[in-house]
């Protein structure tokens, strides 16, 4: 996938590797080299949808990757704002060929180029973040942020006084609509009433246009505003109408102090350090599946603000202490969708897969899927 502006300042320490060897025909080994304990220093790369900046998707990624510099004898790089495509392509292509290790490619976008330059460097290693395509020397991973945005619900739900609560989201993926849907469920496991307006960007970072989705949100009357963006557009114009938020991928709260309730935060250092440990050690591993939650420290909720009532801030952090433990009830049904058909029946818990491949939005949500 998380999400002040972040500036373009890092691309100077960065450009040479976007650029080196784009005249060259790209090198390709005969095999994947054999596993064994990786020894001298282990080079690292990333690949960022968006700038790093302050705030947001990337510079929650970028704080995992500062975190296994600290492990010593890693040396790191990262490019951020690539666009997905042909310019992904290039980079990670890039990065391949520059001799690293492993590769990280942090967007959704950036699965069908990770796969298409893997083929042609099976000596690397890449991981693909929110992604399901995998290979021998391809693996992908995310964290079950679905438990911190059923949190975040919680907290929207008893906070609303409209009942009506806006969703500023970027692309209808099942990443981003199963996100909304826990979100929503969490709304309403303590109100009933309330209903999540959604309304798509199609972008991932674009601050003047997440803003303006919020505003047309808060026209129609909500009075809590939401968001999957990496920006916190959404954030400041649910301050500037003196309304409440709900931030992603990191804190927001310096953004919209008077408006941010909490938000759903990432921390990717254990991921990060777990698999430079396995490629360390020579256990790393292609074709998996990594998702891992609250109880591994993956995904958590930022510090409430003060305008939330303690009383709302225990039954949340009641609930937290649940998803620490790996109790994870978040989709066990009956589940409905907005049609009021029963997508998940009485007692059963979906499985991964479909979590994965979620394409249909849960009754409380007011918008389509396209």
């Amino acid at each position: 996938m998380k999400h002040w502006l972040r500036t373009a300042g890092a691309l100077v320490l960065t450009l040479a590797l976007a650029l080196a060897g784009c005249e060259k025909a790209p090198e390709k080994a005969a095999a994947p080299a054999a596993d064994g304990p990786k020894t001298g220093e282990l080079k690292v790369g990333f690949v960022y949808t968006s700038p790093v900046g302050e705030a947001g998707y990337s510079w929650a990624h970028d704080q995992g990757r500062k975190a296994i510099e600290k492990m010593g004898n890693v040396k790191t790089s990262y490019v951020e704002a690539v666009k997905e495509g042909a310019d992904a392509e290039r980079v990670i292509e890039n990065m391949a060929r520059g001799g690293f290790d492993l590769v990280f490619t942090t967007s959704f976008g950036f699965m069908d180029p990770t796969m298409k330059v893997a083929k042609d460097f099976p000596n690397v290693k890449f991981m693909h973040c929110s992604g399901f395509k995998s290979s021998e020397n391809v693996s992908n991973y995310f964290g079950r942020i679905y438990q911190a945005r059923y949190l975040t619900g919680m907290t929207a739900g008893f906070m609303t006084k409209s009942n009506t609560i806006g969703y500023v989201a970027a692309f209808p993926i099942p990443e981003v609509i199963r996100g909304i849907n826990a979100f929503t469920l969490g709304v309403r496991s303590v109100n009933p009433k309330a209903q999540v307006r959604v309304v798509w960007t199609k972008t991932w970072f674009d601050p003047a246009l997440e803003k303006d989705a919020a505003i047309s949100l808060l026209d129609v009357g909500a009075d809590v505003i939401a968001q999957h963006q990496d920006s916190p557009g959404p954030q400041e114009a649910a301050q500037e109408r003196g309304k409440y938020s709900i931030g992603y991928n990191s804190d927001m709260a310096a953004f919209a102090p008077k408006a941010h309730l909490t938000a759903a935060v990432w921390n990717w250092a254990p991921i990060y350090e777990a698999i430079v440990k396995e490629v360390r050690e020579g256990t790393w591993k292609g074709g998996r599946a990594i998702w891992w939650g609250m109880d591994k420290g993956v995904v958590d909720i930022a510090p409430f603000g003060p305008m939330v009532p303690k009383p709302v801030q225990d039954k949340v952090n009641a609930q937290k202490e649940l998803f620490k433990k790996g109790e994870d009830k978040v989709f066990v049904g009956p589940i409905k969708d907005q049609a009021g058909q029963v997508k998940i029946a009485a007692g059963v818990k979906a499985e991964d897969k479909e979590l994965l491949g979620m394409t249909w939005f849960v009754e409380g949500v007011v918008g389509s899927v396209q």
